[in-house]
């Protein structure tokens, strides 16, 4: 039978542990969280009646550690939870002995709820520091749109007066017919080049709409049976799921085509042969929510920093001015909605677009 001085010694051993394990919480970094749940674990083993016959196991959604494994032991538990959610748990193993004690399941409910406030104290400083670079990333593409938007317009005067003067001077010629190839090809280059500025404006939402009720789900059919031919081309496979025959907002039809349009053909460009592109389209009271899911390479944080910024590419010079997708966020932007490009977890990168319904 335990004596006095037997039990305070063993309330000792329990305060230093939870001492121990305050101590490592206290100076955990996120990038060394194998090594903090290691330390608590063998702390925690100390704190028991019998050390050498305790074995811990600690899960978590993210991390996990065990000092040994046990056979043939009795168990004691202690759920972790995250912001009242269940994220994982302790498991005390007793080997060669009848029991636990009563404080030792309070020792192994304390330790648990310390993990618990660590693994918030990390989401927490995760969703901090992925808000400031959203931030970051959301500055930047103002500031590109301002700048794009005065381009485009110092750009759209000169351009007009090319294209206006050398039609005029084809008719002058049209007996030369080898000015009259030159001429064809200013004025071609000069529509190209127009069509850039169009693009250019677009990013920088300085394009006029014509906002009305739009059905978005014929929008998205139709898109996806005049990029039939591409899909085939490219060999790649295509799936639409819709969950409504009806997505209704308020929007400017052929921006939102081109959304869809310029997505699919992303999607298209970067899938490997007898790849999927998903085509996914929902909607919530306040919202309707377009995905574009492939199964390429996916994106490296280089480029998922810089995916919506114009010019940006990452396709060899001639497949692309790197003024898709900043487009995209542009008029995504103007329609109030939010765009994000993000890694699968397999393979490839699905696009979100979510826009208002109203």
């Amino acid at each position: 039978m335990a004596t006095t001085e037997d039990e305070l010694k063993e309330r000792i051993k329990e305060l230093t542990c939870l001492y121990e394990v305050s101590s490592i919480i206290v100076h955990a970094d996120v990038d060394q969280m194998q090594e903090t749940l290691n330390a608590i674990a063998f702390s925690l083993k100390k704190g028991f009646q019998y050390p050498s016959n305790t074995e811990i196991s600690i899960e978590t959604s993210l991390w996990s550690t065990i000092t040994e494994c046990a056979n043939e032991a009795i168990c004691l538990e202690a759920p972790i939870q995250v912001f009242n959610k269940p994220n994982g748990m302790i498991t005390a193993y007793l080997i060669g002995k009848s029991s636990f004690l009563r404080e030792e399941k309070q020792l192994l409910d304390s330790v648990a709820q310390k993990i618990g406030n660590l693994l918030e104290r990390i989401e927490i400083q995760q969703n901090e520091t992925s808000l400031k670079r959203q931030m970051e990333r959301a500055d930047r593409l103002g500031i590109l749109g301002e700048i794009t938007a005065g381009i485009a317009h110092e750009l759209n005067t000169p351009l007009a007066n090319i294209l206006g003067f050398a039609e005029l001077l084809k008719e002058d010629i049209a007996s030369n017919e080898s000015a009259t190839e030159d001429l064809d090809k200013i004025i071609k280059n000069a529509i190209f080049s127009r069509e850039v500025v169009k693009k250019l404006m677009f990013f920088a939402c300085e394009m006029p709409q014509e906002m009305q009720a739009l059905n978005m789900v014929p929008s998205i059919k139709s898109a996806v049976a005049l990029l039939e031919a591409s899909f085939k081309k490219a060999k790649v496979n295509y799936l639409i799921d819709i969950d409504d025959h009806e997505l209704w907002l308020k929007a400017d039809t052929i921006q939102i085509t081109q959304i869809i349009f310029n997505l699919i053909i992303n999607a298209i460009y970067f899938s490997p042969e007898n790849g999927l592109v998903t085509i996914t389209a929902s909607q919530s009271d306040r919202s309707i929510i377009l995905r574009i899911k492939d199964e390429g390479v996916g994106l490296s944080s280089e480029v998922l920093d810089k995916v919506f910024q114009p010019f940006f590419t990452t396709k060899p010079t001639g497949d692309g001015s790197g003024l898709g997708l900043s487009v995209v966020h542009g008029i995504v932007a103007s329609h109030k909605g939010t765009i994000t490009a993000r890694n699968n977890k397999d393979k490839g990168a699905t696009f979100t677009v979510t826009l208002p319904r109203s």
